[in-house]
């Protein structure tokens, strides 16, 4: 079975290929709701909740563009409305007056992806989904700002300050691995 074939198999409520769609893409899109979620648990809410709204709108996907990005945008804007009551613009962590510090660029590139989304994953959670919204999914802060009910401004102040505290948390573990 192929792509075309589970989606119009999906189409017509073929359990089998319900079942090829998301054996073949439940963990490309579990990495995206990890970047989302505060653990391991939301993320597979995130996930089923996904995959829902995915086979209930199946039929609205119109083949432009790739299937996995459409599909992505499903599961991104599942995790944004997981969150979307929160208001971020008056959470703190405490950095907003640090110094940033000098990072060597060696101590980036020796750490895994694993690590990498780990770091990502501990920032505040407005800081994470301005951050995965903007660096990761290529969402301008217009679209950010109109997702989740906030300025502009607001979205570019998480992002600067989802930097800052990766920046630390990488000069952090770079001075530890020294």
């Amino acid at each position: 079975m192929d792509q075309d074939d589970a989606i119009h198999g999906c189409l017509a409520k073929d359990h089998a290929s319900q079942k090829w769609l998301f054996d073949h893409y439940s963990g490309r899109m579990m990495t995206v709701c990890l970047r989302y979620a505060r653990n391991r648990a939301d993320a597979e809410d995130i996930l089923q909740d996904g995959f829902v709204l995915l086979f209930r709108n199946l039929a609205k996907f119109e083949y432009k563009g790739s299937f996995e990005g459409w599909m992505r945008k499903i599961f991104v804007n599942t995790a944004l409305k997981k969150y979307q009551r929160k208001r971020f613009d008056k959470e703190r962590s405490g950095i907003e007056y640090v110094k940033e510090p000098e990072l060597d660029a060696s101590a980036i590139s020796a750490l895994s992806e694993k690590e990498i989304l780990k770091l990502v994953s501990e920032l505040p959670v407005g800081y994470r989904i301005v951050f995965n919204m903007y660096a990761i999914e290529g969402y301008s802060h217009k679209e950010i700002a109109d997702s989740l009910g906030i300025n502009e401004a607001t979205s570019r102040t998480q992002l600067l300050k989802a930097r800052k505290q990766l920046q630390r948390k990488l000069a952090e573990l770079h001075s530890t691995m020294i």
